[in-house]
């Protein structure tokens, strides 16, 4: 394998660092509103149905706006197109602070999803542009840690600032920060075809790539043609599975410790990071595990595969017990190991997009994916819900998130089989032939 140069290993970290503190600001301002709950529908006089629509309307703007982002990120480079979602996100953060109406925060909280939308696609993307094939599964578990990190970080940050100084400068401060991080990034960060590379420097990131391509932009008959492959969706219907039980657990896990395991809100407020310390180990594990096995030999796509369906297997059968034990110091125990399972598999479903498209199409497909994953996972803090207002109970609620687990790890085992690449290239000598 070809030496990395000092140069090389600069660009890596410093993108890595970038990637990494975006996504933990990405997720505490995915926060802010749900720790200032309380205060923000006293002050505006807003029902729990409106703030139950104000929490919603950012995470459907955030699916349905992947799609088009991530062809965006392929078409101007993940320099853009972050900087300027990050940009756009903390504007619309820094907005909250100052609205006087309903109407005015769903502008805020739909201009919030939309901005956010490049975070995950574009870290796959810089790591695709700027590491090599074999060591792709690290820096993305890294750079995917942020998912776990921020929300552990939101409660006594956020709280700190909302008890400081009030839920609106909660919200400016933020959104001043983003603003900082945005034009960081923007200045420092250089797309891969930006920047003039030496021989020995194109032949490290290139030499386990099956075909080395000239770099290019993708085409909008390339985009389309991601629909047509079979890996996509399964990494669609897949994902799903991973997404929601992140969200379920996001969503509703403070509020099963209160109400099902009957503990104060100030008990809640620590152990709820404990299963989100076990994530980010998850997270992290998962590069480490897919690069581990590549390097013994074991192909780019099965390398990511194989992680993400033990995670799925393994944080449903620590899910059952979670639900019916009666022992609260065990359930968070078995909650823990959930929860790192299911990093574990989230983590390696980003390590898979890096390789299991060309270069070019990484960012697209990566949206592809997470519009799926966000989409089909909206719907767990609704049926989840729906379940405890019938059973007064969290267990049927676990044991569907439990079973939906256990399907996307089928999914990913029978459907994702080879790289969208070799396909295309397949079909069209077939058709040359």
């Amino acid at each position: 394998m070809q030496a990395k140069t000092p140069r090389l290993r600069r660009i890596q970290w410093v993108a890595l660092a970038f990637l990494t503190l975006a996504g933990i600001v990405n997720y505490l301002d995915r926060s802010t509103l749900s720790i200032a709950n309380h205060s923000v529908s006293g002050e505006l006089g807003l029902s729990a149905s409106q703030m139950g629509l104000l929490l919603s309307a950012f995470s459907f703007s955030y699916a349905f706006s992947q799609l088009p982002m991530g062809a965006l990120l392929d078409r101007f480079g993940a320099r853009l197109m972050l900087g300027l979602g990050m940009f756009v996100w903390s504007v619309a953060q820094l907005f909250g602070g100052f609205v006087q109406n309903l109407q005015q925060f769903l502008v805020a909280r739909i201009c919030l999803g939309i901005g956010e939308a490049p975070q995950f696609p574009a870290g796959a993307k810089v790591v695709s542009e700027w590491y090599s094939l074999r060591e792709r599964g690290r820096p993305t578990g890294i750079f995917t840690t942020s998912s776990t990190i921020g929300p552990a970080l939101a409660p006594p940050i956020l709280t700190g600032l909302l008890l400081a100084f009030g839920w609106r400068w909660m919200f400016i401060v933020m959104g001043v920060m983003g603003i900082a991080v945005s034009i960081g990034w923007y200045l420092v960060y250089r797309n891969r075809r930006e920047v003039a590379l030496e021989a020995d420097e194109i032949t490290h990131l290139t030499e386990e790539e099956p075909h080395t391509r000239a770099e290019r932009r993708m085409t909008a008959a390339e985009w389309r043609g991601l629909f047509t492959a079979r890996t996509t969706w399964g990494m669609i219907f897949g994902f799903m599975g991973v997404i929601y039980m992140v969200w379920l657990y996001l969503t509703w896990l403070p509020a099963y410790l209160e109400h099902e395991r009957h503990l104060s809100i100030a008990k809640t407020g620590w152990i709820v990071s404990i299963p989100y310390l076990f994530g980010t180990l998850g997270m992290l594990s998962s590069g480490f595990v897919a690069d581990g096995l590549m390097a013994r030999g074991v192909a780019p796509i099965r390398s990511r595969k194989w992680p993400i369906c033990t995670g799925l297997i393994f944080a449903a059968v620590f899910t059952v017990p979670a639900a019916y034990t009666p022992n609260t110091a065990l359930a968070i125990v078995y909650l823990s190991l959930a929860m790192y399972f299911i990093n574990m598999a989230s983590g390696g479903a980003w390590a898979l997009v890096s390789v299991a498209a060309p270069r070019h199409l990484v960012a697209s497909l990566g949206s592809i994916q997470n519009f799926g994953g966000y989409f089909g996972g909206s719907f767990a803090p609704f049926i989840t819900g729906v379940v405890v207002d019938q059973t007064h109970s969290f267990v049927d609620a676990f044991l569907i998130s439990a079973g939906v687990s256990f399907a996307a790890a089928l999914v990913y085992m029978f459907v994702v089989r080879a790289p969208i690449a070799e396909r295309t290239e397949t079909a069209a000598a077939a058709t040359l032939a």
